[in-house]
């Protein structure tokens, strides 16, 4: 079997003010060229389908169509919700998609929903895991002792039905621990969300989603495909791909990145304004990137943004580098109280408070509650 994975499209996301739709399309529109240049036998996208759990209508419009192109190339579609999407409105229409080849997951309800595929080597096996919270869980299997993520998934594993004779494929999104994250992911009480890649061990392949960075989590056959594109400042330097699967044999996997090229990339600039004003300077480059600038300056430009972007027109942040910012940065670390989680704060809190740290079941009962409330909301 030979397949496309992807996840994270977060269609309609918005990178400060700047909609990323056609980014997303001309992102969505390599795939198709890769599915037919790779003739490929499906695709797996790993859930965020949308940014918003009510997707904006442009943002459908474009999945719709996606939807569409796939359906006429004769291949098989499989689809899993990821945190940012609803898991019900994803599922919407499931048992009708079947009939075009596209496989939805469903809320979860007790089971996780599978379809068996034959190809030259036999059969194979995709398993379709939708995003998960422990309450979710928890709420059909109230046996099983479900104190964390881990927990869950690992129950959800021990009563999936596998092909013990063929090979098993699994789409999951899910944050494993030691992955590198970035900024633009939504993260969840100080890594109490993370799951052991080793719940995963008897897949063939693990098609994850939710981590934005390509990358493999213990061995390659278990992958994080990336997004597709750059959301964040701190994915600069990443290049976005998909990911070409080949499963032949039990045990016999290859992979390979295909990259995605942007229409704007995104990147970071820096030097004085009179630098980045002056016409040899970026007469060759492209000036409607996605830019991050950062002003050497010792004294602030009046209205630098505004007169910026009269050459570059989508200036995503800028920010001055000077002996005045090095000074206040030395005295407060703006990004590690930016990157905080909220339970960190309360941890801190606790800490001052007690004179010691907060112990796992305090944690633990933290986490419940919050989720809790999240479910109440």
């Amino acid at each position: 079997m030979r397949f496309i994975h992807i996840s994270d499209l977060h269609l309609g996301k918005k990178v400060y003010e700047y909609s990323m739709l056609e980014e997303q399309k001309n992102a969505l529109w390599q795939v198709l060229a890769a599915v037919d240049e790779e003739k490929v036998d499906g695709i797996f996208i790993a859930g965020d389908i949308y940014d918003k759990s009510i997707p904006t209508i442009e943002a459908m419009e474009v999945f719709d169509s996606f939807l569409v192109e796939l359906s006429t190339r004769n291949i098989d579609v499989f689809i899993i919700s990821g945190n940012h999407d609803s898991s019900e409105r994803v599922g919407f229409g499931a048992e009708f998609f079947k009939s075009k080849r596209i496989y939805i997951s469903k809320a979860y309800e007790g089971k996780i929903q599978y379809v068996d595929k034959e190809d030259t080597y036999g059969n194979v096996r995709i398993h379709l895991i939708p995003f998960l919270k422990p309450a979710n869980v928890r709420r059909f299997h109230q046996e099983a002792e479900i104190n964390d993520y881990n927990s869950a998934i690992r129950t959800v594993v021990d009563n999936m039905e596998l092909c013990k004779e063929g090979r098993n494929i699994v789409l999951v999104h899910q944050f494993i621990t030691g992955a590198v994250r970035s900024q633009s992911e939504e993260s969840f009480l100080g890594g109490m969300d993370n799951i052991e890649y080793d719940l995963f061990d008897e897949f063939d392949y693990v098609a994850l989603g939710h981590i934005h960075k390509a990358q493999a989590m213990g061995r390659q056959q278990v992958r994080y495909s990336g997004a597709l594109v750059k959301y964040a400042l701190d994915e600069i330097n990443h290049v976005k791909s998909m990911t070409l699967v080949e499963i032949k044999n039990k045990g016999e996997v290859e992979t390979r990145m295909i990259p995605i090229k942007p229409i704007h990339d995104m990147r970071c600039i820096e030097g004085t304004y009179m630098e980045l004003t002056d016409r040899k300077n970026y007469i060759d480059t492209k000036v409607d990137d996605y830019l991050h600038v950062v002003l050497k300056d010792e004294e602030d430009v009046p209205d630098a943004l505004r007169k910026l972007r009269v050459i570059y027109p989508n200036i995503l942040k800028l920010e001055y580098d000077n002996t005045r910012t090095r000074q206040i940065n030395s005295v407060l670390d703006r990004k590690a109280i930016k990157n905080k989680e909220p339970i960190e704060y309360i941890e801190e809190l606790y800490k001052i408070q007690n004179n010691e740290n907060m112990s796992k079941e305090q944690a633990l009962m933290l986490q419940r509650i919050m989720e809790d409330s999240n479910e109440t909301n």
